[in-house]
């Protein structure tokens, strides 16, 4: 694995005598042609992947630390049996009566608090305000924005907009793409790269090839490429993973593949809120501000009753098999059913959900895990397991050693630059290109398939397609400017002078 191998990238030459290695010609197949895109790709990718790998890392075990952090909005040391959900809804509104109640998350073991969410205009997408009660008194011992289904907590939520898109809103969120894009090809690229410098080692002879392990006979360049490789190697199939489960939240790649899932049925399927009943309808007269303020009125008598219904709602989930950590939703009209998911919880494979009528106590509609597609089970697990919740603090600890390996890796490939950095040619500021004129030593076929590859693959995910593009348009330029024909034109420009 090599990112990012800035020095010349030709792995053989490295077992060969300066002499031998200026005469050799260049080896067939694909590997100058990976090797010439992957050190491309380490120049403009690796610093992106180095701040996604870092914030991705403090991440993924953000969620055991923010238990220590938040401790006192989380946790209590009230003993006794729980109150009535309802009661502890409305102790919560009186502590917020400027804003509308929208779900609770009922506690369910002891010295656990509930949530109770609320929806405020005044957040960001996704976000609501949650007011934490101690389930034993329907005391209320604090307040704290949470983002999300998953319910991330301000620590979490600062450290996600980081990974996601360093602060900077919709604009930043091409660096994280462009990051997930990347990550895959040159994992990818690596193991082939290593794979074929273990095998040249091997055939020449040579006593410190090594493939799974690392090279502890040699020093100094040869010492940093083993780790460099073999780090690379252990970590391929995880940063693939990241790769692929990254990029379904990106915004161009994203895109196209939820317009896949949906061309295949692959999507997940939702709930059905929607009951028979008919609202009341508004009274005639007067259409400002009267009727608006009896309409508010009117949100939130129906609201508090459905407060009301809120422990009996609770009950009959349970007896249809949806237990655990559950988000209760509280309807604000007539014609919408209470809905009970269960949440995104460590070692729970499943998420099931059930639609209530609060005010008949009959179910409405049922939605279980076992139904969705595969793809959408797929989709659910990955997007759990990228960020560090499916397995718990066991999924969080293998995100952050996975973090730290490719952190290594990145920092071991700019030293293998630094120390073979060119010091006297300003036209390679970083570094020696690998050798040009692989095209001529494949066959003639594989150049039109790997176009059309390219193109294909250019075409669903957008910022790769675009920066291999622009990777190609600078290669073509700098070479024009090493060809002879260049050198005679600036020489006699020169003269001219």
């Amino acid at each position: 694995m090599s990112i990012p191998e800035f020095d010349s990238g030709i792995a053989v030459a490295e077992t060969m005598s300066p002499a031998d290695a200026k005469d050799s010609p260049l080896p067939r197949g694909f590997r100058p042609l990976i090797m010439r895109l992957h050190f491309y790709a380490g120049i403009l990718v690796a610093p992106f992947l180095l701040i996604a790998t870092i914030s991705g890392g403090l991440y993924a075990i953000a969620p055991t630390i923010e238990q220590f952090v938040y401790s006192d909005y989380l946790h209590v040391d009230s003993a006794g049996p729980a109150l009535p959900v309802a009661e502890q809804i409305r102790a919560a509104r009186k502590e917020r009566p400027d804003l509308t109640v929208a779900a609770v998350r009922p506690a369910t073991d002891p010295g656990e608090t509930s949530w109770v969410l609320f929806t405020d205009p005044s957040l960001g997408e996704s976000e609501r305000l949650a007011v934490f009660v101690d389930p034993a008194t329907a005391h209320p011992v604090g307040e704290l924005v949470v983002y999300g289904s998953s319910g991330a907590l301000p620590m979490r939520t600062w450290i996600g907009d980081l990974h996601r898109n360093l602060h900077l809103g919709e604009p930043g969120r091409m660096y994280s793409e462009l990051a997930a894009s990347w990550l895959w090809v040159i994992a990818i690229g690596g193991v082939y790269l290593w794979a074929a410098r273990y095998r040249t080692m091997r055939a020449r002879g040579t006593a410190t090839a090594r493939l799974w392990t690392l090279d502890r006979v040699s020093q100094d360049r040869n010492r940093t490429v083993s780790w460099h490789g073999v780090a690379g190697l252990w970590i391929a199939a995880g940063l693939v993973f990241l790769s692929a489960t990254g990029l379904t939240w990106s915004t161009y790649a994203g895109q196209h593949v939820s317009d896949l899932r949906s061309s295949l049925s692959w999507t997940t399927p939702t709930i059905i809120k929607a009951l028979g009943n008919t609202p009341a309808s508004a009274p005639a007269g007067d259409h400002g501000g009267h009727e608006m303020t009896l309409a508010a009125e009117r949100a939130v008598n129906i609201i508090a009753a459905n407060v009301g219904h809120m422990d009996s709602v609770l009950a009959l989930a349970r007896e249809n098999g949806i237990t655990g950590k559950v988000e209760a939703s509280i309807p604000s009209t007539t014609d919408t059913a209470f809905t009970v998911a269960q949440i995104r919880q460590p070692w729970v494979m499943a998420n099931n959900s059930i639609a209530i009528d609060g005010t008949t106590g009959t179910v409405t509609d049922t939605l279980w895990f076992a139904d969705w597609p595969l793809a959408a089970k797929l989709s659910a697990w990955g997007i759990q397991a990228h960020m560090g919740i499916l397995f718990g603090l066991a999924n969080q600890l293998a995100l952050a050693v996975l973090a730290v390996a490719l952190v290594s890796v990145i920092v071991r490939g700019y030293i293998l630059w630094w120390r073979r950095r060119p010091t006297r040619n300003p036209l390679r500021p970083v570094g020696r290109p690998p050798a040009r004129g692989a095209w001529r030593h494949i066959h003639p076929g594989a150049p039109v398939a790997v176009v059309s590859g390219a193109v294909v693959v250019g075409w669903f995910v957008p910022l790769l397609g675009l920066s291999l593009l622009a990777f190609l348009l600078v290669d073509g330029v700098l070479g024009t400017r090493q060809t002879p024909i260049f050198s005679r034109v600036v020489s006699s420009l020169r003269r001219l002078k």
